[in-house]
């Protein structure tokens, strides 16, 4: 049997849970989230994660799968979404690859190599006691693939290049290579004018703090999560946690959170262009499910395929 993937993406905001979730239900289908802030439990609010109602009415993947102060990376999340997909199909069931984070979607699509290789504390400081000159000759002399990959005057990702080799024991240039995937897929994208996007961003924030995000953040301060920890980075969790510490006002914390979010979404176009030819566009108003579900049967049934 064929192995199929429908991806929908898109910007924040912009829809893709409902429709997800809509889609899924016609076809039978559960959802693989693509969305690098969801994977953190407790953090419900702040992330718009799908809401126990909206996880019953659709099985949901990769949601709530590591606590906030646990490291995460995209090569985890690979391998677990790359786990999700083969139970998914083991039981004749559709997946759904569902998200804004680029750099995962494409990941998994395009067949990319990752290597799981966490920082090296020992390794990185007996590198950064060389030379940036000493280091680029050797990253040369092991990987010279790696000179087209890599600004030598770069010297982090010069020292992260000889790390990975290092620890791998397969040069940098190796895990930049891509593995076609053994999958068929098409790519559904949804868009609206920038300033109706806005606007729908600006609403949820609203919503959001009406459904206590001050008081998401609060316990997950006092449970003892430190604002500096990655998890605690994403936009809103970093604002409101300045707000209770006392350096901002919540205004201006609300504020800042709908700013950081309207520049989130102008990053996400940036992974999801309109001038791509891999995504199907579908513009959000009267009939958006009726388009995407045309789309999704076209490509079910072999006709009009776009491939990645």
């Amino acid at each position: 049997m064929t192995r199929r993937i429908i991806a929908l993406v898109g910007p924040t905001a912009s829809g893709k849970t409902t429709l997800a979730i809509e889609l899924a239900q016609q076809l039978d289908g559960e959802i693989v989230s693509a969305d690098s802030r969801q994977v953190y439990r407790r953090m419900d609010v702040g992330t718009a994660k799908p809401t126990p109602a909206e996880q019953a009415a659709a099985r949901h993947h990769l949601i709530d799968i590591v606590n906030p102060d646990e490291p995460f990376s995209l090569g985890r999340w690979l391998e677990l979404a790359k786990q999700a997909l083969e139970d998914i199909w083991s039981r004749g069931k559709q997946p759904l690859l569902v998200g804004g984070t680029g750099q995962y979607v494409w990941a998994l699509l395009e067949g990319w190599r990752v290597p799981q290789v966490p920082p090296q504390d020992e390794f990185r400081i007996q590198m950064e006691g060389r030379s940036p000159e000493a280091l680029v000759e050797e990253l040369r002399e092991i990987d010279p693939g790696s000179s087209a990959l890599i600004d030598p005057r770069n010297v982090r990702r010069v020292i992260r290049a000889l790390e990975v080799s290092e620890v791998t024991g397969k040069p940098f240039s190796y895990w930049r290579a891509k593995q076609p995937p053994t999958f068929e897929s098409v790519v559904v994208g949804l868009r609206l004018l920038r300033n109706d996007l806005y606007r729908r961003i600006d609403e949820r924030v609203e919503r959001m703090m009406d459904a206590e995000f001050l008081g998401e953040v609060r316990s997950l301060l006092d449970t003892g999560y430190s604002r500096e920890m990655p998890s605690m980075s994403g936009i809103g969790y970093k604002e409101i946690a300045d707000h209770l510490a006392g350096e901002t006002d919540l205004e201006t914390a609300v504020t800042q959170t709908k700013t950081g979010t309207h520049r989130l979404a102008r990053h996400q176009n940036s992974w999801f262009k309109a001038a791509d030819r891999r995504i199907r566009w579908v513009d959000i108003g009267g009939g958006t499910i009726d388009v995407s579900s045309r789309l999704v049967a076209e490509f079910l049934s072999n006709r009009n395929r776009v491939q990645v």
